[in-house]
């Protein structure tokens, strides 16, 4: 799968805007909309990243929950 699309999956998984995406993650508006549009390739590991900071917040969220 190619990065542009395993970014963009990453974030409308988590229902944010760019802009909001941005925010919680760090990462520059203008750099993730260069990304999901494949005008620019992070490192690999950067998606990796993202996917483990997303579950973690989710598993940090559902022990809260309990």
């Amino acid at each position: 799968m190619d990065t542009a699309k395993v970014i963009r999956e990453l974030r409308e998984g988590t229902g944010m805007s760019r802009r909001k995406f941005s925010e919680h993650t760090g990462i520059p508006v203008r750099t993730l909309e260069d990304w999901e549009a494949a005008r620019r390739t992070p490192p690999e590991y950067i998606p990796r990243l993202i996917g483990y900071q997303l579950k973690y917040e989710a598993l940090i969220a559902e022990r809260e929950d309990r």
